[in-house]
């Protein structure tokens, strides 16, 4: 049973992580199939504006720990880089709706996302150096860019969340909706942009990502590299073995 919903509804394409019994943490399996469907939409004539969402409860609790250290990421081909370059390079608009709790590349995801509209119940956290890990998903790059050099430090360097309305005072979501309404506020946000002439909408979005694309796919490169090294060595596979194991990390090193 696949984990990623998709349906084309008057212009709007959407795409839905629904995983409830593991709070929507992505798999392999899972990447490959958002990378897919960001594909779909691009290639699609149809399909004027990509919604992504997740479920009421969570957004996406990031990634499935078992199934990260079963299946290591081995290179810049693997379906999570996949899944972000489709994202990254998404010439129609992408609008996210995100509710719960938004962990790690749940909350690096967004950077990419043209609109993001969030419930008052959302979270954001980005945990890595809880992990003994690094930055992901150009974050390094996009995130000190949105919110600025001091609020990115502190997201990246403590992991701790921040609420919604602190994401929405910083800049990393456009607005704030009680939580029963943000179906309707994506789908409005959504209709107004398949209202207006595509081909308008995309230039103005490629002028917006043109110059700092390169730049973005480099930092992917960077921190894939940086990443890939951290996960081998002895503090993030003890954190992430406490994690998977639900106990506290033992650092006796």
């Amino acid at each position: 049973m696949s984990h990623i919903h998709t349906e084309l509804h008057d212009g709007v394409q959407h795409i839905q992580l629904n995983r409830p019994q593991k709070k929507n943490a992505l798999t392999v399996e899972m990447y490959a199939a958002l990378a897919d469907a960001l594909r779909a939409a691009e290639a699609d004539p149809a399909v004027r504006v990509i919604l992504l969402r997740g479920l009421p409860e969570v957004f996406t609790s990031g990634n499935d720990g078992g199934d990260f250290l079963h299946q290591p990421v081995q290179s810049l081909d693997a379906p999570v880089f996949q899944f972000l370059r489709a994202l990254m390079q998404a010439e129609k608009p992408l609008i996210a709706a995100v509710a719960g709790d938004a962990v790690g590349i749940g909350t690096t995801l967004l950077l990419h996302c043209d609109l993001v509209i969030a419930a008052d119940n959302a979270r954001f956290s980005l945990p890595f150096t809880k992990l003994g890990l690094c930055a992901e998903a150009a974050s390094s790059l996009a995130l000190p860019l949105i919110v600025g050099w001091r609020r990115a430090a502190e997201l990246l360097l403590s992991g701790e969340p921040i609420s919604a309305a602190r994401a929405c005072d910083w800049g990393l979501v456009n607005r704030v909706v009680p939580a029963p309404e943000l179906q309707a506020h994506a789908l409005a946000a959504a209709a107004q942009l398949v209202a207006r002439p595509p081909e308008a909408v995309r230039a103005c979005k490629s002028l917006l990502r043109r110059r700092l694309l390169p730049a973005l796919e480099q930092a992917l490169v960077d921190e894939a590299h940086e990443f890939h090294a951290l996960l081998g060595r002895p503090a993030a596979q003890e954190a992430l073995s406490a994690f998977v194991h639900k106990r506290a990390p033992r650092f006796a090193f």
